[in-house]
C-alpha cells in the first residue's frame, strides 16, 4: 500500500518534523492554521487551492499508514492526547482526542452525520444564528461528502453493531445505517489505530495532501503557545519544538508571521490557546459552553462470538431516544456501538478481581453499547468550562448534573433491555457497583437503585464540543457565525469548538461542512480565487460583508 507521505516526501512536500530542529525557525505564510484534524485539515485543502501561502502547525507526530501496526500500545502513546487517557478534572470523564497529524480524524471510527435540524433550529433561535439553515449549509455538506466519499455503509454490519440492530428490531425501535468517510475499506475493524490500507478518508490522507501538493508547509510536533497581538490584529505565533516523545519543548522555537491565523485545535485545545494567549475577552467566554455528549456504556455476553474488534466499529444507530424535547423535557440520547479492543476495553470495564477476568475471559463473546447524552440545550446542562494548568497545558472541568444524572440512569436501562433483546446472556452496566445480571427484571431493579455519581459511573467521550462558541452577541460569544473572533479582525476559528451546544450526532462531517462554508468566505477575503460560484454565493450569505484584506496588508 502507498505511503503518500513517502511519495509525498520525495516529490518535494514541505514537511517538518521540528524535533529535528537544531536552531530556532521562523515562516511567513499568507494564512497561519493551528491543527490538522477536521477543521484545519478542511481549511488548508480551500486555502492552497485558492492559490493562499499555508503554514499548518500540528502539536503531535506524522505517522502515517506505514506505521499504523494496529497495536493499542503503539497507537495510543503516538496517536492520542495523554496516551489516551485524557479525563476531567474530577477524573470523572475519559475523553479520547487525537493528537497527531490529521488529529481525530485520522483515530475516529468514521462515523459521519450532518448536523441535527432540530439543533441548527436551536442555534437559531437562541444565538441568533440566522444563516444556520439547513438549505444554506446543505450544498456545503454535500460537497464535503463527495470530497471525502461519505455514504451509508453498504457491507452487514459486524456482530457487535447488529446486536443493536437485532434489539431495536425486537422492540419496534427504529435503526439506521451509518454513513462513513471510507473508500475501498477492507473493513478491519481497527480505525482507531489509523488506517494501514488508507481507506479511511481522514484528512491525513485526502485534504493534507492536497495542500501539501499546491506548496503549504507541515510542522509537526510543533505546540502553539501564544498569538501575539498588536491593536485588533495577531502580529505572530509563538510555537515550541517538542522533543522527539512529544511530551515536552525541545528548547527550539518556532515563529508564524501571517496576514490571517486560524485555530482548530479542537474543543480543548483552541480555547487553551486563546487563554494562553491572553487575548481580549472582556465578557469572559472563552473556555465556557464545553460540552462532551457524556456516553454511558453497557456490555453484554451473547451466546455466539461478537469478536467487536473484526468489521466496520459503527455502522448502526438508533435516534429513537433522542427524538425528546432537548429544552424542557429530559436529556436525550443517541445510541450507537464501539469497537472491543483488549486494552481500552479491560481498563474501562467494571469489575475487580476473578470478576474482571471471567468477563475478559469472555471477551470474544462480548458486545457493547454506547449511549451519547445531548449535552448543551436544557438550563440543567450548562457544559464545563476549559482553563490551565500551572504549565499552561488545558484542563477541562465539566460537572455532571442531576439532570445528567437522570438520563444516565435511563441509558443504562434502555440499553439493558436492547442487549437482552437481542439475545444477551448477561449484561453489565458499566458502574463500579453493578453485577452481571441474568434477566432483564434483575438488571432493571439494580440500575434502578444505583448510585449515578462521578466515579462509580463510568462515563467516557469522543466528542468535544464548544469553548469558543459562535453567536451574534459579541457579549455571550467568542465568534460570529463564520468563526471570525470577534475583537481581532485576522484571527478566525475553525473546529468543533464553535458549536455553542453539542450536536447530538457524532461531530466530524458537522465540522467539515461548516468549515469549509466558513473558510471559502475567508479565502475570498483574503484575495483567494475560489473556483465554485454557487458555493461563494452561499459562503457570502450572512449579516454583514467580510473585510477584503489586499495583498499590502500589514504582517
Amino acid at each position: 500500500m502507498n505511503d503518500p507521505f513517502a511519495s509525498g516526501k520525495a516529490r518535494g512536500w514541505r514537511v517538518f518534523d521540528a524535533s529535528n530542529f537544531e536552531r530556532d525557525a521562523r515562516y511567513e505564510a499568507d494564512v497561519a492554521i493551528v491543527g490538522t484534524g477536521a477543521g484545519g485539515g478542511t481549511a488548508a485543502e480551500i486555502l492552497s487551492r485558492a492559490g493562499l501561502r499555508v503554514v499548518l502547525i500540528e502539536e503531535g507526530p506524522l505517522r502515517s499508514s506505514s506505521d499504523f501496526a494496529l497495536l493499542e500500545r503503539v497507537a495510543y502513546p503516538n496517536l492520542y492526547q495523554e496516551s489516551a487517557a485524557r479525563k476531567t478534572k474530577d477524573k470523572g470523564i475519559n475523553i479520547l482526542q487525537g493528537r497527531c497529524v490529521g488529529g481525530s480524524t485520522t483515530v475516529n471510527w468514521t462515523t459521519s452525520f450532518r448536523t441535527p435540524s432540530s439543533t441548527l433550529a436551536f442555534w437559531r433561535e437562541r444565538f441568533g444564528l440566522s444563516d444556520y439553515r439547513d438549505d444554506l449549509l446543505a450544498p456545503w455538506f454535500a460537497h464535503m461528502e463527495r470530497r471525502l466519499h461519505i455514504a451509508p455503509w453498504s457491507l452487514p454490519p459486524n456482530a457487535n453493531n447488529d446486536a443493536l440492530l437485532r434489539g431495536a428490531q425486537q422492540l419496534g425501535i427504529p435503526a439506521g445505517v451509518i454513513a462513513r468517510n471510507v473508500e475501498s475499506c477492507r473493513n478491519l475493524g481497527y480505525c482507531g489505530f489509523g488506517c494501514p490500507v488508507n481507506a479511511k478518508q481522514s484528512m491525513l490522507v485526502t485534504t493534507i495532501p492536497a495542500a501539501l501538493d499546491r506548496g503549504a508547509v507541515l510542522l509537526s510536533r510543533t505546540r502553539a503557545e501564544r498569538f501575539v497581538t498588536r491593536g485588533d490584529r495577531v502580529v505572530e505565533l509563538q510555537c515550541a519544538a517538542m522533543d522527539a516523545r512529544g511530551i515536552a519543548p525541545s528548547g527550539r522555537t518556532v515563529g508564524v508571521r501571517a496576514r490571517h491565523y486560524v485555530t482548530a485545535a479542537g474543543a480543548i485545545g483552541s480555547p487553551a490557546l486563546l487563554l494562553r494567549s491572553a487575548l481580549p475577552d472582556p465578557f469572559h467566554r472563552v473556555g465556557k459552553r464545553t460540552f462532551l455528549h457524556p456516553t454511558l456504556i453497557s456490555a453484554a455476553i451473547m451466546p455466539d462470538p461478537v469478536m467487536g474488534f473484526s468489521g466496520a466499529p459503527q455502522s448502526v444507530y438508533s435516534d429513537h431516544f433522542l427524538s425528546v424535547d432537548p429544552i424542557d423535557g429530559p436529556v436525550g440520547f443517541k445510541l450507537e456501538v464501539p469497537p472491543l479492543h483488549p486494552v481500552l476495553s479491560s481498563t474501562t470495564f467494571t469489575g475487580l478481581g476473578e470478576m474482571h477476568a471471567r468477563l475478559m475471559s469472555q471477551f470474544s463473546h462480548a458486545h457493547a453499547m454506547l449511549a451519547l447524552l445531548r449535552d448543551g440545550f436544557h438550563e440543567e446542562s450548562p457544559g464545563g468550562t476549559v482553563s490551565l494548568k500551572s504549565d499552561g497545558t488545558p484542563l477541562l472541568d465539566y460537572a455532571l448534573t442531576p439532570y445528567l444524572w437522570e438520563g444516565a440512569r435511563r441509558a443504562l436501562l434502555a440499553m439493558a433491555e436492547l442487549q437482552f433483546a437481542a439475545g444477551a446472556h448477561t449484561v453489565l452496566p458499566l458502574h463500579e457497583d453493578a453485577a452481571p445480571y441474568a434477566t432483564l427484571d434483575e438488571a432493571r431493579a439494580a440500575i434502578s437503585h444505583l448510585p449515578m455519581e462521578v466515579l462509580r459511573t463510568r462515563v467516557a467521550s469522543a466528542h468535544v464540543m464548544g469553548g469558543c462558541t459562535m453567536g451574534s452577541d459579541p457579549t455571550q460569544s467568542v465568534v460570529d457565525g463564520f468563526g471570525r473572533h470577534h475583537a481581532l479582525e485576522n484571527l478566525s476559528v475553525f473546529d468543533g469548538s464553535i458549536f455553542p451546544t453539542s450536536l447530538g450526532a457524532n461531530p466530524q462531517l458537522s465540522i467539515y461542512g461548516i468549515t469549509a462554508r466558513n473558510v471559502t468566505r475567508l479565502a475570498t477575503s483574503l484575495g483567494g480565487k475560489v473556483e465554485n460560484d454557487d458555493l461563494i454565493s452561499l459562503a457570502m450569505i450572512g449579516p454583514e460583508t467580510p473585510p477584503v484584506i489586499g495583498e499590502g496588508a500589514r504582517l
